[in-house]
């Protein structure tokens, strides 16, 4: 049965390549996604606890896996989405499995591996069974449904056999499977496509996981303050952290989201509408791990600084905050590069920006005065960010 054959109605509605239409976010996508706010939430809090190298360690790790089990179900449902009952079903058992990985974030690495572990298989195993449908129905993109299926078998496999094994043999498998999951969509893509992703649709999906990282920022603020009880300089941290939050985002879908969006599309058919295979769909997509991890890095550095504004700096929350911030605009860059096809797309903007930041993470300035700066510098980051990519645009036309 060809691709072309699958289109019914009703309840049930084979698996078919959708890439060439119109579309947003569904409902069910928002609803998914609103687990993983409860992941990074949890993550988040283990991390404040724990500001070492162990923590950020942990953290660094568990984000990564938690970050490739969102893209590796958003690439399907980016291709083979038909919201159909099953469809539904399986990606409302997913949503459960995560909330469980959630559950057990703060002892992934340590007392909750195993319900951790168990969770995370749960959700491999609706991946493999989405795969082996469209794989079934969808017999003209076999070629490249075959790579996503043996990739995410062989992962659910190693996650099934790290519950039957100890610490830190269990941890090592782990590692394995996300690396196996990582490497699918790059061997995809050099492979014959047959299966091209709907690239007017993915970049508002990874949008949209932005933005749940960014409410970490402000999340942080709010509790921050909060648990301070409203003491002046908490309040005053607080409100130069939320200009950082607001800078990053502007900086993100006035400069480097904008630009992504427009050069992606410039992969397209013009008759299919379908994207052409190229290196580039990876490296935007692979850009956006460094670019969420620092988000939230940076949202636990300014929530131990709003909650300890008289802390000597340098310390950990004031080099947290730091490295967030750097590895976000390192991640940014990584996105202009692979869309742009050049490493020269990176400078001056955003890289430009790490060296004011290597000069604050080296100042012995009050909490305060710390943040302001780095507010200035984020601010002058979105504003120039923004005139290029809107000369950018002017220069297109």
């Amino acid at each position: 049965m060809s691709s072309d054959a699958t289109s019914t109605t009703g309840w049930l509605r084979p698996p078919r390549l959708a890439t060439s239409e119109d579309r947003t976010a569904t409902r069910l996508e928002l609803f998914y996604d609103l687990a993983y706010v409860l992941v990074v939430a949890e993550l988040a809090a283990a991390f404040l606890q724990d500001m070492s190298w162990r923590g950020a360690a942990v953290f660094a790790l568990l984000f990564a896996m938690m970050w490739f089990s969102w893209v590796s179900t958003t690439l399907y449902a980016n291709r083979f989405d038909t919201d159909d009952v099953l469809f539904r079903i399986a990606l409302l058992v997913d949503t459960a499995a995560v909330a469980g990985c959630a559950a057990a974030a703060t002892g992934g690495i340590g007392s909750a591996s195993g319900p951790f572990a168990a969770c995370f298989l749960l959700g491999r195993l609706v991946l493999v069974g989405l795969y082996l449908r469209a794989w079934w129905h969808v017999q003209d993109s076999r070629t490249t449904i075959v790579v996503y299926l043996a990739s995410t078998s062989v992962s659910a496999a190693l996650w099934a056999v790290s519950l039957l094994v100890p610490a830190p043999a269990r941890y090592v498998l782990w590692g394995v499977a996300v690396l196996v999951d990582a490497v699918a969509p790059f061997v995809a893509t050099r492979r014959e496509d047959t299966a091209p992703l709907h690239m007017a649709h993915l970049p508002e999906r990874f949008g949209l996981f932005v933005i749940l990282v960014l409410g970490e920022i402000v999340a942080g603020i709010v509790t921050g303050v909060h648990d301070a009880k409203w003491a002046g300089p908490s309040v005053a941290v607080g409100a130069a952290a939320f200009v950082i939050g607001a800078a990053l985002w502007w900086s993100y879908f006035d400069a480097a989201s904008v630009s992504g969006n427009e050069q992606l599309q410039e992969g397209t058919d013009e008759q299919t509408g379908e994207a052409e295979a190229d290196e580039r769909h990876d490296l935007y997509i692979y850009g956006h791990l460094p670019l969420t991890l620092g988000i939230v890095g940076c949202g636990v550095g300014l929530e131990a600084l709003v909650l300890h504004p008289d802390t000597a700096l340098p310390g950990p929350g004031g080099w947290i905050a730091l490295a967030g911030v750097a590895l976000c605009l390192l991640g940014a860059g990584v996105v202009l590069a692979g869309v742009h096809q050049r490493l020269s797309a990176m400078w001056p903007w955003p890289v430009v920006a790490l060296a004011p930041l290597a000069v604050l993470a080296v100042l012995g300035v009050p909490v305060l005065l710390l943040v302001l700066l780095l507010a200035v510098v984020l601010v002058v980051v979105a504003a120039d960010g923004a005139r290029r990519a809107a000369r950018g645009r002017s220069d297109a036309a």
